[in-house]
């Protein structure tokens, strides 16, 4: 995939996102199970990561791949979400959203859509 880039962040968020990964949500817990270890096309995923001035729900760097789950909180911020994802695709960086409802009802769903999205970057190389 894409050479791997140093992404500077906040070093103020690092004790946020420790918080965050003991407070996940059950959409989070569930994408995490199927992430973790390499399982998904043998990639390192990293979870509540700090990146620019952002903590991101998923981010594998291999792939310069952010993954976020938006619940219903985020139907207030469209604005900011749209602002944040764009400053950070300015970084180079890739963006997959899915909602949490479909993370519940269909893990295995949006785990082939991950793994079908990283197998159309692997052929674009």
């Amino acid at each position: 995939m894409s050479k791997r880039h140093i992404i500077p962040y906040n070093p103020n968020l690092i004790a946020r996102a420790r918080e965050l990964r003991k407070s996940g949500t059950k959409a989070e817990a569930l994408l995490w199970k199927k992430l973790q270890n390499r399982q998904v096309c043998g990639y390192k995923f990293l979870r509540q990561r700090p990146i620019d001035e952002y903590i991101v729900d998923f981010y594998c760097p291999d792939l310069a791949l952010i993954i976020e789950i938006d619940g219903i909180t985020h139907e207030n911020k469209i604005a900011y979400d749209r602002y944040r994802q764009e400053r950070l695709e300015n970084l180079g960086l890739h963006f997959l959203r899915f909602w949490d409802d479909d993370v519940i009802g269909n893990p295995e769903g949006v785990v082939q859509y991950i793994e079908n999205w990283i197998k159309q970057m692997q052929q674009k190389e």
